[in-house]
């Protein structure tokens, strides 16, 4: 259930719907199986075993949307294609053109759809009230802006987000933290830095597991190269990457091994464990992350 990956939205408004009607708005639009014709459904989930789709814990909400997609291998549609374009030159005495080449494939994947495999992907988001903030557990910003819109489309239309702003360039402030060899507040730099060239070629030197205070680097910084990504470790507790896009990656509490959890343990009782410790450790980080970055809370 701990979150891996973080996209930080701010709430615009307050958020004032209790996790009853949440429910029922979320239980409106449930993940249905695609269709026969179609390629992809979307629909809400429960974010753990259970069958509510709404997860509290005081004020703190936990949802899922579900993603099933219908898988056709490009290279099996193209050997269809082949074949039947063989088969239109030996019935008419000439190859068959471009548009009937793409008639063709539109035919053939009409016909391979409903025999295709489904892979089915789940995100989480959790809406902390209190914060402002819904922070969605994707690594690819397009997923995220997946969830919120489908959250949006869900409630009615009605859910004001923005992505939070910064007066210098989030890639500014990790290279002057960088440069520093100390990051702010209770943050540690880690053992991981992506530089990145600001000329056409966009070079990219990356150091992993690797410490971060040596002199190699700070010649890369003299040289004009930018910190895109920076490890970084919070209050002895957490590990993580930022990027210059604000984006957090690899989250780990460094305590914690999800490997070893005990099958043998209430998933109820589990959850809660988890999402505790998630929410009282996540949001400070998060607090101080964006105060680093200028960013005062809402």
């Amino acid at each position: 259930m701990w979150f891996k990956n973080l996209l930080i939205y701010r709430l615009e408004q307050d958020w004032s719907l209790p996790a009853g009607e949440l429910e029922e708005k979320l239980a409106a639009r449930p993940l249905l199986p695609c269709s026969a014709m179609s390629t992809e459904s979307r629909g809400w989930v429960a974010p753990i075993d259970d069958v509510q789709l709404v997860q509290g814990l005081e004020r703190h909400l936990l949802i899922a949307l579900g993603t099933e997609q219908k898988l056709l291998p490009s290279s099996v549609l193209n050997d269809a294609v082949k074949q039947r374009a063989i088969e239109f030159e030996r019935e008419k005495g000439f190859k068959p053109g471009r548009k009937q080449l793409r008639d063709f494939k539109e035919i053939i994947a009409a016909e391979l759809l409903p025999r295709a495999f489904t892979r089915r992907n789940t995100t989480r988001a959790w809406i902390d009230p209190a914060a402002g903030r819904l922070i969605v557990d994707a690594s690819s910003p397009t997923r995220g802006e997946q969830v919120v819109e489908f959250l949006r489309e869900t409630l009615g239309g009605e859910l004001p987000v923005s992505m939070p702003q910064t007066e210098a360039s989030p890639g500014q402030k990790l290279t002057d933290w960088l440069s520093a060899r100390r990051a702010p507040g209770r943050f540690d730099l880690g053992e991981e830095c992506e530089l990145t060239s600001g000329d056409a070629a966009k070079s990219v030197v990356r150091y992993v597991r690797h410490n971060l205070d040596v002199q190699q680097i700070q010649r890369h910084l003299e040289e004009g190269l930018r910190a895109s990504k920076l490890a970084m470790t919070w209050n002895g507790r957490l590990s993580l990457v930022v990027n210059d896009k604000l984006e957090i990656k690899r989250l780990k509490f460094m305590e914690m091994d999800e490997a070893e959890e005990d099958p043998g343990l209430d998933p109820a009782r589990q959850f809660e464990a988890e999402f505790t410790l998630m929410t009282g450790q996540v949001g400070p980080m998060i607090d101080d992350l964006l105060e680093a970055f200028g960013i005062q809370k809402r």
